[in-house]
């Protein structure tokens, strides 16, 4: 079976990656690198700090876009020091612009 996010990415429409990154990554920069890196590769959405200690990236675009930027997440080159990275994918939800929340 097909979920609505494959699709979309299927048919070349945006799709929505929610990642939810563990670690000590508050207060270090990477809510401010995570947009960047998202701007960069045309993605919309935003960062947000919880109060857990996560940070959850919300980015909608083009499905390879939203990998592209979990890729990162997951590199190790990101400020401060990710644990882990859970991701989710939906169907895109048309947000614009990213902010850091």
């Amino acid at each position: 079976m097909v979920s609505g996010a494959d699709e979309a990415s299927a048919a070349g429409e945006p799709v929505r990656l929610t990642a939810f990154v563990r670690g000590r990554v508050q207060g270090v920069g990477f809510r401010w690198w995570t947009r960047a890196r998202a701007l960069e590769l045309g993605l919309a959405g935003s960062a947000s700090n919880l109060d857990d200690g996560r940070v959850e990236v919300v980015a909608e675009g083009p499905r390879e876009a939203c990998e592209a930027l979990l890729r990162l997440l997951r590199s190790g080159g990101t400020p401060g020091r990710v644990e882990s990275v859970v991701e989710q994918w939906s169907a895109a939800r048309s947000v614009t612009g990213f902010v850091e929340r």
